[in-house]
């Protein structure tokens, strides 16, 4: 398991009366909707693997990188040609294997890996065998697919590639576009998960939803976590049109369980629900966050479930946004047991203590080193990234922060840097190995318009850019509170984690 080490704030012990207030208001534009849904409202764990190293056996480790040649000799993830036609062709040459175990199916614009893990968490922490599905990946192509609560392991990711190569190939002469990099692991885990096998499928969508090749499976309950503008030029403009795409995980009796949503997103899913007779759990209304206070390392939580409110339950990850997450994660899980609907009581509080306690989501405010604290999040969006400023105002005590940058060149980099520049002293501007990595140049010439000339610093390499902004938050001693912030790309700080010598 990987452990954040602990903050060193104080506890806060007043009651947060604005959380309480805001998981409980709604706009009344959504009454008519939500008039004609069902919803579920009731009448009265175990350590997880942290992100793996490269395999210690050099021929396992040359097996490995050959599988991940041949697969990066494919579409990328960002290269799509919206249909499920050829996952769905795979899936038919392999037997259906996603059809041999339930599933619970996230989507959403930020905090699916987040949630997916706690869900993991607590199906485990009640004895279910677990198989999860991510991505991107942090450091190791094999975090994507988990069983158990852990990274497969590197012999296992090759024998599961190599058996379900020759059906590869032969869906690949029948179609008219190869099969993609996403859409082969996202038939390596449904092989792997029914092989194992697992009690349920943990399972998160890689782009949208209708059209996503995780959209085979038809999940018993669908998650989706709050949608905000992202991958415009694929999914919609508006946050109503974002929902659309991603509402194609709703099926058929199904049972929704939406995180807050802008208004026009949660009129489109709670529309669909409604047209498929799904039954809906909305944050605030049927479940939320009750209250919270910061703790030593993470967070305490009251949560109002489906069958009754959690009391004390300590979060080992930090920010709001996580509280939410959890909800969210609680929600589902009582909602596969049938709270809410065949059971009116909540589950049993101690292994629900216990599943969040081992709770952990490398890269997300995640910190790496001490003097001066370096803390890693993978926030990409304007929205992911004002989400991480209030949580590092609120969980850490920095006296003067340094942000090192290095951003993706289809993302909204100027909301995210102007959503950064409140919190942030200087920045250090670089750039990742990806070829879809910005310009450093071109990132630079951004970030100096939103934070002047004078709190920019431009280091082309990510091991120069840590050196760098790790010398000027010393700059006020030992001390003084200063602290440096890594984010911008999962693959950013997946390549800064390796820098600073975790993984």
């Amino acid at each position: 398991m990987s452990e954040l080490p602990p903050d060193d704030s104080d506890p806060i012990g007043d009651p947060f009366d604005e959380i309480v207030a805001n998981e409980t208001e709604r706009d009344p534009d959504l009454a008519v909707i939500e008039a004609g849904s069902r919803t579920l409202r009731t009448q009265g764990g175990v350590p997880q693997g942290d992100v793996p190293a490269r395999p210690a056996d050099p021929e396992v480790d040359k097996a490995l990188r050959a599988v991940e040649a041949e697969l990066a000799g494919r579409w990328g993830e960002t290269k799509l040609e919206p249909s499920v036609s050829r996952i769905s062709a795979l899936m038919d040459v392999l037997g259906e294997p996603q059809r041999a175990y339930p599933s619970i199916h996230i989507t959403g614009t930020n905090g699916k890996t987040s949630t997916a893990r706690m869900i993991e968490s607590l199906l485990r922490a009640f004895e279910l065998r677990t198989g999860r599905y991510t991505s991107p990946h942090v450091q190791s192509i094999t975090e994507r697919i988990s069983l158990d609560g852990e990274p497969i392991p590197a012999e296992r990711f090759i024998e599961t590639y190599e058996d379900i190569k020759p059906y590869v190939e032969m869906v690949d002469a029948k179609e008219e576009y190869r099969l993609s990099f996403f859409e082969v692991l996202t038939g390596m885990a449904y092989a792997a998960f029914a092989d194992a096998p697992v009690d349920v499928a943990v399972v998160e969508v890689g782009m949208g939803g209708s059209w996503d090749a995780t959209n085979v499976i038809d999940a018993d309950v669908a998650v989706v976590t709050p949608i905000d503008l992202d991958h415009t030029d694929r999914l919609g403009e508006t946050h109503g049109e974002i929902a659309t795409e991603k509402s194609g995980i709703i099926k058929q009796d199904a049972t929704v369980i939406l995180a807050q949503q802008p208004v026009d997103a949660a009129q489109v899913l709670l529309k669909k629900a409604v047209e498929v007779d799904a039954t809906v759990a909305r944050e605030g209304l049927e479940f939320g966050v009750v209250a919270r206070q910061v703790a030593v390392g993470g967070q305490l939580m009251t949560l109002r479930g489906l069958g009754g409110e959690y009391e004390e339950v300590y979060l080992p990850l930090h920010g709001p946004y996580q509280a939410h997450n959890a909800a969210v994660a609680l929600a589902a899980v009582e909602a596969f047991f049938g709270v809410g609907a065949a059971r009116a009581e909540r589950l049993d509080i101690d292994t629900v203590r216990k599943a969040f306690a081992a709770v952990s989501s490398p890269g997300r405010l995640e910190v790496v080193r001490r003097s001066p604290t370096v803390v890693l999040d993978a926030a990409h969006n304007p929205a992911g990234a004002r989400a991480t400023a209030e949580a590092v105002g609120e969980a850490f005590d920095f006296s003067r922060l340094i942000g090192v940058v290095g951003a993706s060149g289809d993302k909204n980099v100027r909301g995210l840097l102007e959503a950064f520049e409140p919190i942030l002293a200087e920045v250090v501007i670089t750039q990742n190995s990806s070829h879809r990595a910005m310009d450093v140049d071109e990132l630079a010439g951004i970030a100096v318009e939103i934070f002047g000339d004078d709190r920019v610093q431009v280091e082309p390499r990510l091991d120069d850019a840590l050196e760098a902004a790790i010398t000027l938050a010393e700059e006020e001693g030992e001390f003084a509170g200063g602290g440096v912030l890594v984010t911008g790309s999962v693959i950013t700080v997946g390549e800064a984690r390796l820098l600073l010598g975790r993984g």
